[in-house]
C-alpha cells in the first residue's frame, strides 16, 4: 500500500510540475482528495506558519517593487558590472548572489541577465561563463538570504530544535559563498573565446546579433522613492537578523491573569511576519507605493504561485507521511543517520521535480526531524536543495539561454549536457560539503 500511495504522490508532483504555475498545488489537491476521501488516510496539516511568513515577505517585496526599489537594486548592480567588463565572469556571479541575498527572490535576475550578456560580449568574454554561473549563484544567494521563502520554511521546520536564524546564516552564507567561488573557477576557461567560437562568428556574419534595449534610469522623485523603499526593506531584513542574533531583544508578553499568568516571548516566525507587513505599510505611506501596482507586479504573481504550490504539495506530503511515518522512519532512519548525504541527495532530487527550494524544504525537513537527524546535519545539507538547474526547463535557465545572442549558452543535444550542469554540480556539492563541515563545527 505504501508504494501505491507513494506513486500517487510522485505522479501529482510530476504532472503538476510539468503543467507549471499553480498546477503543482492544484494537482496535489487532487491527490490529497484521493488520500483522504478514498483511501482514508489522515489529512495531515497545511503549513500555515510557513505560508504566513512567505506571504508577509512577498507583500513587503511587492510594495518595494511598486515603489521602484527593485529597479534601483538592478541599476546599482548594472553599474558594478559595467565598471569591470574584463572580470565579468568573477564579478557577475558575486553581484547576482548579493542582489538575490538582499532581495530574497530570484525574480530580479531577469533584469540582470541581459546586462551580463551584453557586457561580456562587448568585452570579448564568452557569455556562457558569467551567465551560467550567475544563474547558479542566484540559487545559492536565495538559500543564504534570511528572508527568502526557502529560509523561512527552514526556520519553521527546525523550530523544535532550538536552531536560530543566526545559526542558519553562520553556516549557509560561508558555505554557499565557498560553493560560488568553486563554481566560478570551474567556468573561468570554459569553451572557446568569442573570437574563435564558430556559432558566434556565424551569427555575426548574418547580422543576427543586436544590441539590447536600454531602460531609462530612475530620476528625481521616482529615484528618491525607490532608494527609500530599498532602505526600509533592507532595514527590515536587518531588524530580523538582529532579533535572531539577540533573542533577549524579542518582546515578551503576559498570558492569563493573577496566579494563572505566564510570561511568553514572541517567536521568530511571528516577528518576521509582523516586521515584513509593517515594512510594506511604511513603504506604502512614506514612498507612495501603489497597492494596485504591487498586486499586479511580477513578485506578487510569483509569490502567489509559490504559496499555492507549497499549500498543495506540502499538504499532500504531510498526509502521506502521517499515514506511513512508522514505515518511513523505520526503513530509512539507519541509512540516513549513517550516511547524511542520502538526505542531501533526497533534497536535491525533490528540488529537481518541484522546481522550488521552499516546497522541497516544507516537504522533507519534517521528515528529517522525525528521523532524528541532528540540527547541524539538517542545516548543513540545506544548500543541496538547489537542484533546479539539473533539468534545463527552469525559468532562469531558459532566460539566460535566450538572452545570450552569441549562442554560447545553450541546452545540449542530449538535454543534460547544458551550460549549467558543470557549475551547478560543482557549486552545490561544494556548498553542501562545506555546510556539513561548518554545521558540525558550529552546532554539533
Amino acid at each position: 500500500m505504501l508504494l501505491f500511495e507513494l506513486s500517487i504522490l510522485l505522479l501529482c508532483i510530476v504532472v503538476g510540475a510539468r503543467c507549471g504555475g499553480i498546477a503543482l498545488g492544484t494537482v496535489s489537491g487532487m491527490g490529497l482528495l484521493v488520500f483522504v476521501l478514498i483511501l482514508g488516510m489522515p489529512p495531515g496539516n497545511p503549513p500555515a506558519v510557513v505560508l504566513g511568513m512567505i506571504l508577509a515577505v512577498i507583500t513587503a517585496l511587492s510594495m518595494m517593487e511598486a515603489a521602484g526599489g527593485l529597479t534601483y537594486l538592478v541599476e546599482t548592480a548594472e553599474k558594478l558590472l559595467r565598471r569591470n567588463p574584463a572580470r565579468i565572469t568573477v564579478i557577475a556571479p558575486l553581484v547576482t548572489y548579493a542582489l538575490i541575498f538582499a532581495a530574497g527572490t530570484q525574480h530580479v535576475i531577469y533584469s540582470l541577465l541581459p546586462v551580463i550578456a551584453e557586457v561580456s560580449r562587448k568585452a570579448g568574454v564568452r557569455p556562457e561563463r558569467p551567465l551560467s554561473m550567475s544563474v547558479i549563484a542566484a540559487q545559492h544567494g536565495l538559500v543564504a538570504s534570511p528572508v527568502s521563502a526557502a529560509t523561512v520554511a527552514l526556520i519553521a521546520g527546525l523550530a523544535g530544535l532550538q536552531v536560530s536564524l543566526i545559526d542558519i546564516m553562520m553556516i549557509t552564507i560561508p558555505a554557499t559563498l565557498l560553493g560560488v567561488f568553486a563554481g566560478i573557477v570551474s567556468v573561468l576557461r570554459r569553451g572557446a573565446n568569442l573570437s574563435e567560437d564558430p556559432v558566434y562568428q556565424e551569427r555575426l556574419a548574418t547580422g543576427s546579433v543586436t544590441a539590447p534595449a536600454q531602460q531609462a534610469p530612475l530620476e528625481g522623485v521616482t529615484r528618491r522613492r525607490a532608494i527609500g523603499s530599498c532602505a526600509v526593506f533592507l532595514g527590515a531584513v536587518g531588524l530580523v537578523v538582529l532579533l535572531g542574533l539577540f533573542p533577549g531583544l524579542r518582546p515578551t508578553y503576559q498570558l492569563g491573569l493573577g496566579a494563572d499568568a505566564v510570561n511568553a516571548q514572541a517567536n521568530m516566525s511571528q516577528l518576521i511576519m509582523i516586521i515584513m507587513l509593517a515594512a510594506g505599510g511604511i513603504i506604502t505611506l512614506a514612498f507612495k507605493a501603489s497597492p494596485a501596482r504591487a498586486i499586479s507586479g511580477k513578485l506578487m504573481s510569483g509569490g502567489l504561485v509559490a504559496i499555492i504550490s507549497i499549500l498543495g504539495v506540502s499538504w499532500l506530503g504531510s498526509s502521506f507521511f502521517a499515514a506511513n511515518e512508522p514505515a518511513i522512519v523505520g526503513g530509512i532512519s539507519a541509512a540516513i543517520n549513517a550516511y547524511p548525504w542520502v538526505f542531501a541527495l533526497g533534497l536535491f532530487v525533490l528540488s529537481i521535480l518541484l522546481f522550488s527550494q521552499a516546497a522541497t524544504i516544507v516537504i522533507l525537513m519534517p521528515v528529517g526531524v522525525a528521523l532524528g537527524l541532528p540540527a547541524h546535519v539538517l542545516v548543513g545539507v540545506y544548500p543541496a536543495v538547489n537542484g533546479n538547474f539539473f533539468l534545463p526547463t527552469y525559468g532562469t535557465v531558459l532566460a539566460a539561454v535566450s538572452f545570450d545572442q552569441t549562442g554560447t549558452t545553450r541546452i545540449g543535444k542530449y538535454l543534460l549536457n547544458h551550460s549549467f550542469m558543470l557549475p551547478g554540480l560543482v557549486t552545490t556539492v561544494t556548498a553542501t560539503l562545506a555546510g556539513l563541515f561548518l554545521g558540525k563545527l558550529l552546532l554539533a
